[in-house]
């Protein structure tokens, strides 16, 4: 996807399952919510191909209707007529579908009173994107893309949001996000891609990610020697620089290694604020992988 000169989107090929949570992570700029314009319709590729639910896009008119029944949409800023009342938008939507949901009924799942007489553009952020996130899902689409949705809303919004979502994917839906808010991407998600200057840098299951093992991990200067910290951990124990700068441990550790390498830190100038034990956090993951980029 490009924009003049400036290429947004760069090569990115990838495929969301059905009846699964795809989510599209990585910093501002990477390229996510151009991705998701173009698979929603709202953008035309420069090069390249969508098919979504089996249909080539942009396709006839005919066709594009007929994905477009099938799919509900939450766009990261506007798609909301700011005049109107929660619910007489959510009924708006609503009518496009040909086996809608119940609008009042939505609106009460993600904590908005159907009742309401506030305008949207008198609700709080976190409020109004309540109200898009019922807007996406009131066409009781097979497939959803959400572009930031949990954005503004509360704790407590936010796990709402999260069980009425999962409870969809449970009854087949198909969910393609993006997010900043990587914890949440931890709880839901089946499938994380992350994206950078418009490409992929890494894609697979959290766990594929994060790794299922605990460990101990530091950051330090970037190719540090690494054959005296080997030998003074128990046999079994591997030591791995990636990417450059974040050191990881993982193998056979038992309470003594982690006194061990606090010691080794502590020899190199290392900051042992820095040394953790444990599974790594997608949010490390996601930023080791997008500074480390040449």
């Amino acid at each position: 996807m490009r924009y003049g000169a400036r290429t947004a989107v760069a090569g990115v090929s990838l495929t969301a399952d059905e009846g699964s949570i795809t989510a599209l992570v990585g910093p501002n700029g990477a390229g996510k919510t151009s991705t998701v314009e173009v698979c929603v319709g709202l953008r035309t590729p420069s090069a390249g191909t969508v098919e979504v639910l089996g249909t080539a896009l942009p396709g006839s008119a005919s066709n594009r209707q007929r994905v477009h029944a099938q799919v509900g949409v939450m766009l990261q800023d506007g798609g909301l007529y700011p005049t109107a009342r929660p619910l007489e938008m959510v009924q708006h939507v609503a009518s496009l579908y040909p086996n809608p949901d119940q609008p009042a009924a939505l609106l009460d799942s993600v904590g908005i009173d159907p009742s309401t007489r506030t305008t949207i553009r008198r609700l709080s952020g976190g409020e109004q994107r309540r109200v898009a996130a019922a807007c996406a899902l009131v066409g009781r689409p097979r497939l959803v893309f959400l572009d930031e949705p949990t954005t503004g809303l509360d704790a407590t919004g936010r796990r709402a949001f999260h069980d009425l979502l999962l409870d969809r994917v449970h009854a087949g839906m198909t969910v393609v996000l993006t997010t900043h808010l990587l914890d949440d991407v931890e709880r839901m998600a089946d499938k994380v891609i992350v994206m950078a200057d418009g490409a992929i840098v890494r894609e697979g299951s959290v766990n594929d990610l994060v790794g299922e093992d605990d460990a101990i991990a530091f950051r330090g200067p970037r190719h540090m020697e690494l054959d005296d910290l080997r030998e003074a951990l128990p046999p079994g124990t591997s030591v791995s620089e990636t990417p450059p700068g974040f050191y990881r441990i993982s193998g056979t550790l038992d309470p003594m290694s982690l006194a061990t390498v606090a010691a080794w830190c502590g020899q190199h100038g290392v900051r042992t604020p820095d040394l953790r034990l444990g599974r790594r956090s997608l949010e490390d993951v996601v930023i080791d992988l997008v500074e480390g980029r040449p």
